[in-house]
Protein backbone atom coordinates (compact mmCIF):
# COMPACT_ATOMS: atom_id res chain seq x y z
CA UNK A 1 0.00 0.00 0.00
CA UNK A 2 1.82 3.38 -1.25
CA UNK A 3 2.16 5.98 1.46
CA UNK A 4 0.55 8.92 0.93
CA UNK A 5 1.78 10.80 4.23
CA UNK A 6 3.93 13.53 3.52
CA UNK A 7 7.21 13.92 4.03
CA UNK A 8 8.40 15.42 7.45
CA UNK A 9 9.37 19.09 7.36
CA UNK A 10 12.90 18.05 9.08
CA UNK A 11 13.39 15.24 6.69
CA UNK A 12 13.34 17.46 3.41
CA UNK A 13 16.27 19.04 1.84
CA UNK A 14 16.62 22.88 2.82
CA UNK A 15 16.60 24.96 -0.18
CA UNK A 16 18.96 27.49 0.56
CA UNK A 17 18.72 29.61 -2.70
CA UNK A 18 22.84 29.54 -2.62
CA UNK A 19 23.82 30.76 -6.91
CA UNK A 20 23.40 34.06 -5.76
CA UNK A 21 25.57 33.72 -2.37
CA UNK A 22 28.34 32.03 -4.49
CA UNK A 23 28.31 34.50 -7.42
CA UNK A 24 28.98 37.13 -4.40
CA UNK A 25 31.68 35.28 -2.60
CA UNK A 26 33.40 34.82 -6.30
CA UNK A 27 33.58 38.30 -6.68
CA UNK A 28 34.68 39.20 -3.52
CA UNK A 29 37.79 36.57 -3.78
CA UNK A 30 38.81 37.47 -7.33
CA UNK A 31 37.78 41.04 -7.16
CA UNK A 32 36.63 43.42 -4.72
CA UNK A 33 38.51 41.89 -1.97
CA UNK A 34 41.16 39.53 -3.25
CA UNK A 35 43.54 39.08 -0.79
CA UNK A 36 44.79 35.66 -2.30
CA UNK A 37 48.73 35.98 -3.97
CA UNK A 38 49.18 36.22 -7.23
CA UNK A 39 52.44 34.62 -8.13
CA UNK A 40 53.34 30.83 -7.62
CA UNK A 41 50.45 28.74 -5.94
CA UNK A 42 51.94 28.18 -2.14
CA UNK A 43 50.80 25.24 0.07
CA UNK A 44 50.20 26.35 3.36
CA UNK A 45 51.68 24.58 6.49
CA UNK A 46 49.54 22.45 7.73
CA UNK A 47 48.57 23.05 11.80
CA UNK A 48 47.56 19.49 12.00
CA UNK A 49 50.82 18.24 11.03
CA UNK A 50 52.97 20.53 12.97
CA UNK A 51 50.87 19.22 16.62
CA UNK A 52 51.88 15.67 15.21
CA UNK A 53 55.61 16.81 14.57
CA UNK A 54 55.78 18.91 18.20
CA UNK A 55 54.73 16.15 19.62
CA UNK A 56 57.13 13.69 18.44
CA UNK A 57 60.19 16.17 19.13
CA UNK A 58 58.64 16.41 23.04
CA UNK A 59 58.86 12.72 22.76
CA UNK A 60 62.25 12.49 21.26
CA UNK A 61 63.55 15.15 23.95
CA UNK A 62 61.56 13.91 26.93
CA UNK A 63 60.75 9.51 26.10
CA UNK A 64 59.38 8.55 29.19
CA UNK A 65 56.96 12.07 29.69
CA UNK A 66 56.12 12.81 26.65
CA UNK A 67 56.54 9.64 24.35
CA UNK A 68 56.14 6.10 26.37
CA UNK A 69 56.65 5.51 30.19
CA UNK A 70 57.22 1.42 29.60
CA UNK A 71 60.78 2.64 27.82
CA UNK A 72 63.67 0.75 28.97
CA UNK A 73 67.50 1.91 29.02
CA UNK A 74 67.69 -0.93 25.99
CA UNK A 75 64.80 0.24 24.08
CA UNK A 76 64.82 3.73 24.79
CA UNK A 77 67.20 5.13 22.00
CA UNK A 78 65.84 2.88 19.04
CA UNK A 79 62.74 4.68 19.97
CA UNK A 80 64.28 8.11 20.09
CA UNK A 81 65.96 7.30 16.69
CA UNK A 82 62.70 6.12 15.10
CA UNK A 83 60.66 9.25 16.20
CA UNK A 84 63.52 11.47 15.53
CA UNK A 85 63.57 10.10 11.66
CA UNK A 86 60.18 10.15 11.57
CA UNK A 87 58.98 13.38 12.86
CA UNK A 88 62.36 15.26 10.91
CA UNK A 89 60.82 13.78 7.84
CA UNK A 90 57.31 15.25 8.24
CA UNK A 91 59.39 19.17 9.15
CA UNK A 92 60.95 19.04 6.34
CA UNK A 93 57.39 19.21 4.27
CA UNK A 94 56.32 21.43 6.47
CA UNK A 95 59.68 23.83 6.38
CA UNK A 96 58.93 23.83 2.87
CA UNK A 97 56.35 25.23 2.51
CA UNK A 98 56.94 27.51 5.02
CA UNK A 99 59.98 28.87 2.84
CA UNK A 100 57.21 29.75 0.05
CA UNK A 101 56.06 32.05 2.59
CA UNK A 102 59.94 34.10 2.82
CA UNK A 103 61.02 37.00 1.13
CA UNK A 104 61.39 36.70 -2.66
CA UNK A 105 59.70 32.78 -2.59
CA UNK A 106 59.51 32.71 -6.86
CA UNK A 107 63.19 33.08 -6.70
CA UNK A 108 63.47 29.41 -5.97
CA UNK A 109 62.93 26.68 -8.06
CA UNK A 110 61.51 23.50 -6.03
CA UNK A 111 64.62 21.29 -6.18
CA UNK A 112 66.14 24.21 -4.37
CA UNK A 113 63.21 24.36 -1.92
CA UNK A 114 63.40 21.19 -1.15
CA UNK A 115 67.40 21.03 -0.04
CA UNK A 116 67.24 24.11 1.76
CA UNK A 117 64.27 23.00 3.88
CA UNK A 118 66.39 19.82 4.45
CA UNK A 119 69.35 21.82 5.59
CA UNK A 120 67.36 24.09 7.87
CA UNK A 121 65.82 20.64 9.36
CA UNK A 122 69.32 19.51 9.56
CA UNK A 123 70.13 22.20 11.30
CA UNK A 124 67.22 22.55 13.99
CA UNK A 125 68.03 18.44 14.81
CA UNK A 126 71.82 19.55 15.37
CA UNK A 127 69.89 21.90 17.72
CA UNK A 128 68.11 19.65 19.61
CA UNK A 129 70.51 18.95 22.60
CA UNK A 130 70.57 22.95 23.89
CA UNK A 131 67.14 23.09 23.14
CA UNK A 132 66.60 20.21 25.96
CA UNK A 133 69.03 21.45 28.19
CA UNK A 134 67.20 24.93 27.89
CA UNK A 135 64.38 23.28 28.60
CA UNK A 136 65.65 21.00 31.55
CA UNK A 137 66.42 24.52 33.61
CA UNK A 138 62.70 25.51 33.10
CA UNK A 139 61.23 23.12 34.56
CA UNK A 140 63.80 23.42 36.91
CA UNK A 141 63.17 26.69 37.64
CA UNK A 142 59.55 25.80 38.06
CA UNK A 143 60.00 23.34 40.41
CA UNK A 144 62.81 25.63 42.46
CA UNK A 145 59.80 28.74 42.59
CA UNK A 146 56.41 26.96 42.80
CA UNK A 147 55.57 25.33 46.39
CA UNK A 148 52.90 23.94 44.79
CA UNK A 149 55.34 21.89 42.74
CA UNK A 150 55.41 18.40 44.08
CA UNK A 151 57.48 16.29 40.69
CA UNK A 152 59.22 17.50 37.50
CA UNK A 153 56.37 14.89 35.71
CA UNK A 154 53.92 17.39 37.03
CA UNK A 155 55.31 20.34 36.00
CA UNK A 156 55.22 18.70 32.48
CA UNK A 157 52.42 17.44 32.00
CA UNK A 158 50.14 19.54 34.00
CA UNK A 159 51.82 23.49 33.91
CA UNK A 160 50.88 25.49 30.82
CA UNK A 161 53.51 27.64 31.47
CA UNK A 162 56.16 24.91 30.79
CA UNK A 163 54.23 23.30 27.68
CA UNK A 164 54.25 26.82 26.19
CA UNK A 165 57.84 27.52 26.76
CA UNK A 166 58.34 24.10 25.28
CA UNK A 167 56.30 25.42 22.16
CA UNK A 168 58.10 28.70 22.23
CA UNK A 169 62.03 26.95 22.33
CA UNK A 170 61.30 25.19 19.40
CA UNK A 171 59.46 27.63 17.29
CA UNK A 172 62.12 30.22 18.41
CA UNK A 173 64.99 27.82 16.99
CA UNK A 174 62.69 27.61 13.08
CA UNK A 175 62.45 31.47 13.36
CA UNK A 176 66.47 31.86 14.06
CA UNK A 177 66.70 29.61 10.83
CA UNK A 178 64.82 31.69 8.68
CA UNK A 179 61.41 29.91 8.16
CA UNK A 180 59.39 32.98 10.61
CA UNK A 181 55.97 31.85 9.34
CA UNK A 182 55.78 27.97 10.24
CA UNK A 183 57.71 29.39 13.49
CA UNK A 184 54.42 31.85 14.13
CA UNK A 185 52.16 28.40 13.71
CA UNK A 186 54.11 26.59 16.38
CA UNK A 187 53.77 29.54 18.55
CA UNK A 188 50.04 29.97 17.93
CA UNK A 189 49.78 26.21 18.35
CA UNK A 190 51.05 26.39 21.89
CA UNK A 191 49.00 29.66 22.56
CA UNK A 192 45.61 27.81 21.62
CA UNK A 193 46.65 24.82 23.88
CA UNK A 194 47.26 27.61 27.07
CA UNK A 195 46.39 31.19 26.57
CA UNK A 196 50.46 31.88 27.02
CA UNK A 197 51.28 33.83 23.89
CA UNK A 198 55.21 34.37 23.13
CA UNK A 199 56.32 35.33 19.95
CA UNK A 200 59.08 32.81 18.31
CA UNK A 201 61.03 36.38 18.09
CA UNK A 202 61.57 37.11 21.43
CA UNK A 203 64.99 35.80 23.06
CA UNK A 204 64.49 34.27 26.04
CA UNK A 205 67.11 32.71 28.88
CA UNK A 206 67.80 29.62 30.65
CA UNK A 207 65.60 29.05 33.57
CA UNK A 208 62.31 30.96 32.49
CA UNK A 209 59.34 29.98 34.63
CA UNK A 210 56.05 30.97 33.83
CA UNK A 211 54.02 30.50 36.79
CA UNK A 212 49.82 29.63 36.03
CA UNK A 213 50.31 31.57 32.86
CA UNK A 214 46.85 32.42 31.72
CA UNK A 215 46.99 35.93 29.67
CA UNK A 216 50.79 36.43 30.12
CA UNK A 217 51.52 37.94 26.05
CA UNK A 218 55.61 38.39 25.11
CA UNK A 219 56.03 40.68 22.03
CA UNK A 220 57.95 39.95 19.23
CA UNK A 221 61.30 41.93 20.24
CA UNK A 222 61.43 41.37 23.83
CA UNK A 223 64.70 40.36 25.61
CA UNK A 224 64.23 38.22 29.07
CA UNK A 225 67.72 37.44 30.90
CA UNK A 226 68.12 34.19 32.71
CA UNK A 227 66.23 32.62 35.93
CA UNK A 228 63.18 35.32 34.91
CA UNK A 229 59.21 34.67 36.85
CA UNK A 230 56.43 35.66 35.34
CA UNK A 231 53.29 35.65 36.87
CA UNK A 232 49.01 35.00 35.09
CA UNK A 233 48.41 38.11 32.59
CA UNK A 234 51.78 40.15 32.65
CA UNK A 235 52.44 42.13 29.29
CA UNK A 236 55.63 42.49 27.48
CA UNK A 237 54.22 44.80 25.16
CA UNK A 238 54.54 48.06 22.40
CA UNK A 239 54.19 51.20 23.88
CA UNK A 240 54.02 52.91 20.05
CA UNK A 241 54.07 51.61 16.38
CA UNK A 242 56.83 53.56 14.40
CA UNK A 243 55.55 54.19 10.86
CA UNK A 244 56.78 55.49 7.86
CA UNK A 245 56.08 58.43 6.02
CA UNK A 246 52.77 56.98 4.53
CA UNK A 247 51.73 55.92 7.55
CA UNK A 248 52.23 52.15 6.68
CA UNK A 249 53.83 50.48 9.94
CA UNK A 250 57.79 49.95 9.98
CA UNK A 251 58.34 45.76 10.27
CA UNK A 252 61.06 44.55 12.68
CA UNK A 253 61.40 48.12 14.88
CA UNK A 254 62.92 47.24 18.70
CA UNK A 255 59.58 48.14 20.84
CA UNK A 256 59.08 45.93 23.85
CA UNK A 257 61.14 45.61 27.03
CA UNK A 258 64.57 44.36 27.99
CA UNK A 259 64.05 42.11 31.44
CA UNK A 260 67.36 41.40 32.80
CA UNK A 261 68.62 38.04 35.05
CA UNK A 262 66.71 37.46 37.82
CA UNK A 263 63.80 39.77 37.78
CA UNK A 264 60.21 38.76 39.09
CA UNK A 265 56.92 40.04 37.78
CA UNK A 266 54.31 39.51 39.54
CA UNK A 267 50.20 39.19 38.25
CA UNK A 268 48.82 41.51 35.82
CA UNK A 269 51.68 43.73 35.57
CA UNK A 270 51.83 45.49 32.15
CA UNK A 271 55.29 46.78 30.85
CA UNK A 272 55.50 48.66 27.52
CA UNK A 273 58.35 50.16 24.97
CA UNK A 274 61.39 49.36 25.11
CA UNK A 275 62.52 49.94 28.33
CA UNK A 276 64.80 47.85 30.67
CA UNK A 277 63.89 46.35 33.92
CA UNK A 278 66.95 45.77 35.63
CA UNK A 279 68.48 43.10 37.24
CA UNK A 280 66.90 41.41 40.49
CA UNK A 281 63.84 43.68 40.08
CA UNK A 282 60.63 42.82 41.50
CA UNK A 283 57.65 44.55 39.41
CA UNK A 284 54.48 44.27 41.49
CA UNK A 285 50.66 43.09 40.47
CA UNK A 286 49.01 45.45 38.44
CA UNK A 287 51.76 47.81 37.85
CA UNK A 288 51.61 50.00 34.60
CA UNK A 289 55.21 50.68 33.58
CA UNK A 290 56.49 52.18 30.65
CA UNK A 291 60.13 53.92 32.39
CA UNK A 292 63.04 51.89 32.88
CA UNK A 293 63.78 50.29 36.18
CA UNK A 294 67.36 50.51 37.68
CA UNK A 295 68.63 46.85 39.21
CA UNK A 296 67.75 45.84 42.04
CA UNK A 297 64.44 47.68 42.37
CA UNK A 298 60.98 47.10 43.74
CA UNK A 299 57.87 48.61 41.80
CA UNK A 300 54.75 48.62 43.34
CA UNK A 301 51.13 49.69 43.05
CA UNK A 302 50.90 51.98 45.39
CA UNK A 303 54.27 53.82 43.96
CA UNK A 304 53.08 54.09 40.58
CA UNK A 305 50.04 55.76 41.87
CA UNK A 306 52.19 58.66 43.58
CA UNK A 307 54.33 59.33 40.56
Amino acid sequence: MKNDLPEPASCRAPHWNLGPVIEQLRVSREATHNIRHHGRVRELPSREALTVIVNGLSAALFPTHYGRPNLTDDSIDYFVGDTLTTTLNRLVEQVRRGLLFAAQPEEAGEEELVHKASAITRDFAAALPDIRALLVSDVQAALAGDPAATSVAEIMLCYPGTIAILYYRFAHRLHQLGVPFLARLVSDIGHSLTGIDIHPGARIGASFFIDHGTGVVIGETAIIGERVRLYQAVTLGAKRFPADENGVLIKGVARHPVVEDDVVIYAGATILGRITIGAGSTIGGNVWLTDSVAPGSTVSQAQMRSD
